[in-house]
């Protein structure tokens, strides 16, 4: 019995020793230390509050807002995107479509390159928006994008629909489909990055004539 408690004490006695040492081995990084790991820590902190700073001055930057208005024959469509952004729109008539629109930041890329990526696109198709629906239910049915009605703010009695998905390009992004007349209006923005910008400034400002 003396002998188990004997062992049990220099047990207890070695784990105390190693606490202390793990302990005091701390304590004496911390004090070797202590400017490099408050010069560190200031780092990180400076490096956040300078990002932050980056992402509210490119905010800033991109008002005032700037607006496209296109032909009365198409809709008369008003689209208001950040003046960081460039345009490029097509509303002669004669295209594949009626009115076609490319935005992006800084200048706009290939239009015809496949890798070409826009901040926002616009179209307004000489086709019926029932047609324009049908591509959206084969994806709605392969589970790739959900769909649900929508309308835009400053033009509420025109009620499409508003897909969120991949989209046939591959590319997830969000898409609003809308009737226009005898035709369809299309408005969308690829990949997620712009998706803010979509959401906050070129739909709740965007407007047509029915």
């Amino acid at each position: 019995m003396t002998a188990v408690l004997l062992g049990m004490t220099i047990v207890l006695l070695l784990g105390a020793l190693g606490f202390g040492g793990w302990a005091f081995a701390s304590r004496q990084d911390y004090k070797n230390n202590v400017d490099q790991k408050i010069d560190a820590a200031t780092q990180v902190a400076v490096q956040k509050a300078d990002s932050a700073k980056d992402v509210e001055f490119a905010e800033k930057e991109k008002s005032p807002y700037r607006t496209y208005k296109g032909p009365e024959a198409f809709g008369s469509i008003a689209v208001t995107y950040p003046k960081t952004w460039s345009a490029y729109v097509d509303d002669t008539g004669s295209g594949s479509a009626l009115v076609d629109g490319f935005f992006a930041p800084g200048s706009v890329p290939s239009i015809s390159a496949q890798g070409s990526v826009f901040a926002l696109r616009v179209q307004v198709l000489n086709q019926a928006y029932s047609q324009s629906l049908t591509n959206l239910s084969t994806l709605q049915q392969d589970g790739k994008i959900t769909v649900a009605a929508y309308a835009l703010p400053k033009v509420p009695k025109a009620v499409g629909v508003k897909a969120v998905g991949t989209f046939d390009n591959g590319q997830n992004g969000e898409m609003v489909i809308l009737p226009l007349r005898n035709q369809t209006l299309k408005i969308w923005t690829q990949g997620s990055t712009f998706t803010g910008d979509f959401e906050n400034a070129v739909l709740p400002n965007f407007t047509f004539a029915p």
